[in-house]
């Protein structure tokens, strides 16, 4: 049976997962595509270059962020996020993100484009031009909402 997510399961969801996937519209196309991304309680926080997401949130920031743990189809948790998006552009705000993916992934296999890189992407962004600065985000949370289902007999 499906069942509703207490709110602290639903915050335990987000601070234990890595990957995350954000929901945008630009009013014509709605997009959807998977993000590496910590959580400090308070804000999801994300990065990313350049690109269709992040001049689709720019134009409208309401967005919703979904996170799943799978154990198998009887087994399940999935937290659905709404928010606005907002972009961080003070140095001291970068560097709070940025320490917050260095800890976060310090212990994990991850790929070169989990952490932000403000030095030199052309190493984590292979298929970009020249150096180009991540573009460090957080989604403003506004309603958080989870379902689960545990059949484990």
């Amino acid at each position: 049976m499906i069942n509703a997510l207490m709110d602290e399961q639903i915050e335990e969801v987000l601070k234990h997962n890595l990957l995350g996937r954000i929901g945008c519209n630009d009013g014509k196309k709605n997009y959807v595509v998977p993000v590496n991304y910590v959580y400090d309680g308070q804000f999801i926080i994300a990065h990313s270059v350049e690109g269709m997401k992040i001049r689709m949130m720019r134009a409208n920031p309401d967005i919703c962020f979904q996170v799943d743990e799978i154990k198998n189809f009887a087994s399940w948790k999935s937290v659905i996020v709404w928010g606005q998006y907002q972009e961080l552009t003070d140095e001291r705000s970068r560097l709070y993100a940025m320490k917050l993916f260095v800890e976060k992934m310090l212990h994990e296999k991850i790929s070169k484009t989990a952490i932000p890189h403000d030095i030199d992407n052309t190493k984590a962004y292979p298929h970009f031009p020249g150096n180009m600065r991540a573009i460090i985000y957080r989604i403003v949370i506004s309603e958080k909402t989870g379902r689960f289902e545990n059949d484990d007999h």
